[in-house]
């Protein structure tokens, strides 16, 4: 038996319909695309944000630290300086004591003498000497007065024991003033000793603080790493680790500027070359100057210069996006470096978001602020706030502010945590 065959008849209409509802499906898929970038934009913004001020909060810290340790210092010095007074002043104190020993030992023994002396006389004038001297009703004064031939012995004798008390009486006054120097300084010392103690606790203090500071800041750039590397999946291109570190092994050894320093900037400036921009030539606001040079740019690399994406405008400041590939160039200082990278790379003419151009270009410009090649850190943090800003690069290296200079070098040390 033969079946026929099943005809299905689409009608115009039908036709119509499926096409209509593609494009509508295709624009629905395009909006949400877009909402989804729009949302992980806001939201890496407001965490570049967040950094800024962890970043700002870490530096303050650390500045404590350091005031901190310098009071530290200070207070060590004055401590061990007053141990050494005190110890000086225990010398002297017991130096003292033995001064006044032997004067007491002196003096004991002129007492013995005068009282042999006093003896003999007794003996040669058969007078109760001795008992009128120490009996409680006469004293040595009238003896003398009553024995004219007691004179000089008396005069000698006299001078001998008021200089003996004299000077007894003189160190003790100076070792009752050395007490007095030694517990001052005893109670200067318990105070300095204090003091240490607490800057020792603040020291401690902010330490813990810094940590907890570090901590959330590192939180912070993994969150930060997170939307960026979901905005790359929505408009960005991937690239391998060994590709991004042998691009900046390339470039270093065409210019001299340091590997790990180019990765650094790399990080800041596109997330190593993972996410260049979610805005249009026309988003970004940039002038019709740049538009024109973008454009020319654009179809020399026989791109679509209206679905290629660039920098966003900022929003928390005045400004224009438009910056270009892994470098993040502008479409006119693009074109003032585009021989010289075609020159180092061999590629004519060069592309903007090709990692191996792009690092180039951010190398040779990098290059341009002395002590760069030399790998001095300070001409290295100079260095990209010059990249940014130009002849306003000190207000980007402004500890009052985000240091943009220490950030590129944190992340020169810190790059393979985003590899």
């Amino acid at each position: 038996m033969t079946q026929k065959a099943t005809t299905i008849k689409i009608t115009p209409w039908a036709f119509a319909s499926f096409f209509i509802g593609v494009f509508l499906a295709t624009n629905v898929f395009v909006a949400f695309a877009e909402e989804d970038v729009k949302k992980l934009e806001d939201k890496a913004e407001k965490v570049e944000e967040d950094i800024k001020d962890a970043q700002q909060e870490v530096v303050q810290k650390q500045q404590e630290l350091t005031n901190i340790k310098g009071a530290l210092y200070v207070t060590q010095n004055e401590i061990n300086k007053t141990e050494t007074q005190i110890a000086k002043t225990e010398e002297e104190i017991s130096r003292t004591e033995k001064e006044i020993a032997e004067l007491e030992k002196n003096l004991t023994f002129q007492k013995t003498v005068l009282q042999e002396v006093l003896r003999q006389i007794y003996y040669s004038n058969q007078e109760p000497v001795v008992t009128a001297l120490f009996s409680s009703h006469g004293n040595l004064a009238d003896l003398w007065d009553d024995a004219d031939h007691m004179g000089t012995l008396k005069d000698k004798t006299g001078e001998v024991i008021d200089d003996i008390e004299s000077k007894q009486e003189q160190i003790n006054s100076r070792k009752n003033e050395l007490k007095k120097i030694k517990d001052d300084r005893g109670e200067l010392l318990k105070k300095k000793e204090s003091q240490e103690q607490s800057l020792q606790a603040q020291h401690a203090q902010t330490q813990t603080d810094l940590r907890k500071k570090e901590s959330t800041l590192g939180e912070l750039n993994q969150k930060l790493a997170k939307i960026k590397s979901d905005l790359s999946e929505l408009l960005g291109e991937s690239y391998d680790a060994k590709d991004i570190i042998d691009a900046a092994k390339f470039a270093s050894k065409k210019t001299g500027v340091r590997k790990d320093y180019l990765l650094g900037v790399l990080v800041v400036e596109s997330d190593l070359g993972r996410y260049t921009g979610g805005c249009t030539y026309k988003e970004s606001n940039m002038s019709d100057y740049r538009q024109k040079i973008f454009k020319d740019i654009a179809e020399e690399l026989d791109y679509n210069y209206k679905k290629l994406k660039l920098s966003c405008p900022p929003r928390s400041y005045k400004g224009t996006g438009g910056a270009m590939g892994v470098a993040q160039f502008m479409p006119d200082t693009w074109l003032g470096y585009k021989a010289s990278i075609a020159v180092h790379t061999g590629h004519n003419p060069p592309d903007p978001w090709s990692l191996t151009d792009g690092v180039m270009a951010m190398a040779l410009k990098l290059a341009k602020v002395d002590g760069v090649t030399s790998h001095k850190k300070s001409a290295e943090a100079k260095a990209y706030c010059v990249y940014l800003a130009g002849g306003n690069w000190a207000n980007y290296c402004d500890d009052s502010g985000t240091n943009y200079g220490d950030l590129v070098l944190y992340w020169a040390d810190n790059y393979e945590k985003k590899l």
